[in-house]
């Protein structure tokens, strides 16, 4: 198996910022994430100028592109910045995802961040499968997204 990759040389793939793009969909039109906040594009949650999105609210497949490359690019940075550690380009792709969806504030609070930075990898990918759910709820679109990310994760 290859050695893991320092985690200053690394960065979000095009595979992963696809995975992503493909979890999340596209709408060209907000809409309510089922939680109960403003959504559009690809799961932004903000628009360009960094304001909550709102009700009514329309993008482009190209700014919305544009946004999800940007969204990515942060919350790859908050898995970097609160789990410190060598990865594989597929551990950290799937935690990128993971961050993307949770938030990177949820991930740097999570028990899978911790796992990570104290080097276990199994144990942290496994994390994982444990979120699933949203406003209480177990979503069947969570349950799918995280045993894909899974599988990445464990190189599957």
């Amino acid at each position: 198996m290859r050695e893991r990759i320092a985690p200053l040389l690394l960065s979000l793939s095009a595979a992963g910022l696809v995975a992503i793009a493909g979890y999340e969909g596209y709408r060209a039109q907000a809409y309510d994430d089922g939680v109960g906040v403003q959504t559009i594009g690809f799961g932004s949650t903000t628009r360009e100028d960094g304001t909550p999105v709102q009700r009514g609210d329309k993008t482009t497949p190209e700014r919305a592109l544009a946004k999800l490359a940007a969204d990515a690019d942060k919350h790859a940075q908050a898995v970097l910045r609160c789990a410190p550690v060598p990865m594989h380009e597929y551990e950290f792709s799937a935690f990128a995802s993971f961050a993307y969806n949770v938030g990177g504030a949820a991930f740097c609070r999570s028990t899978l961040a911790e796992k990570l930075r104290r080097g276990d990898y199994a144990g942290a990918c496994a994390e994982l499968l444990r979120w699933t759910y949203a406003g209480g709820v177990q979503l069947r679109g969570l349950v799918i997204r995280r045993q894909k990310e899974y599988a990445q994760c464990t190189g599957q």
